[in-house]
């Protein structure tokens, strides 16, 4: 049910296509398949985040657990505060075998690109 949100979500505010390189200041459009990750703290993920993500904390000890659930031939949109720890993210999932990762940088700049709302709560 949750990826049906995520899919619905994103293809009713984004043009069709994807993008593995796009600058977070440039618009990005994410294809409908897209999952949007945050991987901060669930603290900051529920103060501020675009709707319709998950939330895996790069910084959990169960980082990997959680994103090898993921199919790893899928396309991916990471963010965080500052586009840090996104990209240690990203780091991390293409040694797990991930290849379609874009580093969306911060939640501002991520909503921005990719004109998702951010929506506040769990």
């Amino acid at each position: 049910m949750r990826r049906i949100l995520i899919s619905i979500s994103l293809a009713l505010g984004l043009a069709l296509g994807a993008t593995a390189c796009a600058s977070p200041a440039e618009p990005v459009a994410l294809d409908a398949s897209t999952v949007v990750i945050d991987v901060r703290t669930p603290e900051e993920f529920a103060s501020g985040h675009l709707e319709g993500a998950l939330n895996i904390d790069v910084q959990s000890p169960d980082f990997e657990a959680l994103v090898s659930q993921l199919d790893p031939s899928g396309s991916y949109y990471v963010y965080c505060r500052s586009g840090n720890r996104s990209g240690q993210a990203i780091d991390r999932m293409s040694g797990l075998g991930f290849t379609d990762l874009t580093n969306g940088g911060s939640v501002e700049s991520a909503s921005s690109a990719t004109g998702i709302p951010v929506v506040t709560g769990p």
